[in-house]
């Protein structure tokens, strides 16, 4: 439905006792709410929770506590395969060292990520091509270790982007740039998305990524993150 929040979080906790002598680990998230096409930055210091709050969104990890719901559906309640072809149908995710399918073509790897959607498979090397196209990618046919940094990150969009997702998750997206690759991105992510109305939630711990975000949320004043 489209007034369905693309993201709603209540009461999430999660924890971990870390071996030797570390310090007990914890995040709480006690709200967060998307909607569609909305764009938010969550920032947090150095392991101070970001990657395991998009695990937990995703589907990667479980909470001790609290639900997470996509579209309207508790993405916990699902099991095994299930999980994964939801995750796949509606989120898209964007990570820091791209996780590019080495020895693939950009093509290959964006047809990759079509196979977990309803999309027929007849449709998908034109829809790669199309998306990557879009995204300034003009040899879908070259395989991605032969790309340049710039270019990996722009697969790694399209990959997201490949199954009209409602929500992407990127995680320090800018981290492997430099400064002026780093602007060029977050633009083409922040543009991409709302081209396909899909709600953004971008974590980082560089300050500098504020001003290019609406909206901003602090995880550890959001719950807290503590470490």
């Amino acid at each position: 439905m489209p007034d369905t929040p693309a993201l709603e979080i209540q009461d999430l906790e999660f924890s971990y006792a870390p071996a030797d002598d570390e310090p007990p680990f914890s995040i709480r998230l006690p709200s967060l709410l998307l909607g569609r096409g909305e764009q938010v930055l969550v920032t947090a210091p150095s392991g101070g929770g970001k990657s395991t709050l998009l695990s937990l969104i995703a589907g990667l990890m479980e909470p001790v506590r609290g639900s997470v719901r996509i579209d309207g559906t508790v993405v916990h309640s699902l099991r095994g395969a299930a999980r994964d072809h939801f995750r796949g149908r509606k989120v898209g995710m964007i990570f820091q060292t791209f996780n590019l399918l080495q020895g693939f073509t950009a093509l290959e790897n964006v047809s990759a990520a079509l196979m977990m959607s309803d999309i027929p498979e007849r449709e998908h090397r034109k829809r790669a091509s199309e998306l990557l196209a879009s995204l300034g990618i003009r040899t879908p046919e070259r395989r991605v270790e032969r790309l340049s940094v710039g270019q990996q990150q722009r697969v790694g969009v399209a990959r997201a982007l490949a199954c009209d997702p409602v929500l992407v998750l990127a995680d320090e997206p800018t981290a492997s740039l430099d400064p002026d690759n780093a602007a060029g991105a977050i633009d083409l992510i922040e543009r991409a998305c709302k081209q396909k109305n899909a709600a953004l939630l971008c974590v980082s711990h560089d300050p500098g990524m504020r001003d290019r975000f609406q909206r901003h949320e602090r995880l550890e004043h959001a719950g807290a993150a503590t470490a």
